[in-house]
């Protein structure tokens, strides 16, 4: 046989070979893939229902640490402050740590450098830590997230790192008062059956009866009165949520030792009487300090509400009455002429 021809045959046989090797690599990848997802999908915690879990602490990056507490069915922060959570936030939080699943093991030498640079040290990862009754349930600390999952290590296997899937980081990154209820008043607009707003500018008085809404501006009935604002206003109100918090600060501070204004809202059969009391502006100088009445633990807080809450409660009469295209005299006393009425014939001298 030629020279040639058995070049030619060694050629052939190397790419063979090659192609076995590379083809027995895939596998072999595959193989360990697998082999790695199934053994840390054992060795990975999880929250299997929302009973497993009545206590979590959330540590993220350098914020300040949030603790949330399920007291009598209700969760509560215990840090940085006492005060009540948000249910559906809190809710969601047990919810997402319950679908988490591992994807597979990823292999990386986990010294201080490289916890930095995958966002899985102290001063950027989200530390979140779950207990049932005292005990802890899970410890797990999520770092960047890329094409291979969430990043996460587990304080009992220290030193291998997880791509997870199912992880809702912006439900844990949130400032602590974001964690809080915001929402101020809660009734259903229904059953209310009286309004009355004291200011500057009233009392005013509204009270509802069969054929609607009445209003009064200083026990005189307010003229071309609006009711549908009055349906507005507890709109607004019904579940009215701040826009922060204003713990600490005194009476003085705020203005609410005599507040600016009080809405008080009663539903029918004595079912409830509700209270918003509006303080000094706050640094903004738009949004107000405001406390409520009859909210039960909620009257404890101080609240900052958003202008358009403080602005129903300093309203004057014409917030309550129809604008002058509704019908509505103009300064002068006259009513504007009915929409697609006939204009004034031009005048004989003009």
């Amino acid at each position: 046989m030629s020279r040639d021809k058995w070049i030619i045959i060694g050629v052939i046989t190397l790419g063979a070979l090659a192609f076995a090797v590379y083809k027995q690599s895939i596998k072999d990848r595959d193989l360990g893939s697998s082999q790695a997802a199934a053994a840390s999908s054992a060795d990975f915690p999880a929250v299997t229902a929302p009973d497993d879990v009545d206590k979590i602490s959330i540590k993220n990056g350098t914020k300040d640490e949030v603790v949330l507490e399920k007291k009598d069915d209700k969760w509560r922060l215990s840090k940085p402050i006492d005060a009540i959570a948000n249910q559906a936030n809190a809710k969601e939080i047990v919810s997402n740590l319950g679908t988490l699943k591992v994807k597979e093991e990823v292999v990386m030498t986990l010294d201080d450098d490289v916890k930095k640079a995958k966002k899985l040290d102290a001063d950027q990862g989200i530390h979140v830590v779950a207990y049932k009754g005292g005990d802890k349930k899970l410890d797990i600390t999520f770092g960047s997230s890329g094409s291979a999952g969430q990043l996460a290590i587990v304080d009992t296997k220290p030193g291998k790192v997880w791509a997870v899937s199912g992880f809702s980081s912006w439900m844990y990154s949130k400032d602590a008062k974001e964690f809080r209820d915001k929402q101020f008043l809660s009734f259903d607009d229904q059953n209310v059956v009286s309004v009355t707003l004291e200011n500057k500018n009233g009392p005013f008085s509204f009270t509802k009866g069969e054929k609607g809404w009445a209003g009064t501006d200083k026990g005189v009935a307010i003229d071309h009165f609006n009711e549908q604002k009055v349906k507005d206003l507890l709109k607004d109100m019904k579940a009215g949520n701040a826009e922060d918090f204003a713990d600490g600060k005194s009476g003085a501070e705020t203005g609410l030792d005599s507040p600016e204004a009080t809405l008080t809202v009663s539903l029918k059969d004595n079912a409830g009487t509700y209270k918003l009391m509006l303080g000094n502006a706050a640094t903004n100088g738009t949004s107000h300090f405001a406390k409520t009445s009859g909210m039960g633990d909620k009257d404890a807080t101080v609240y900052i509400v958003y202008k358009a809450a403080a602005d129903w409660l300093e309203a004057d009469k014409t917030k309550f009455q129809l604008a002058a295209d509704a019908g509505a005299p103009d300064a002068g006393g006259a009513k504007p002429a009915a929409s697609g009425a006939p204009k004034p014939a031009p005048s004989a001298h003009h």
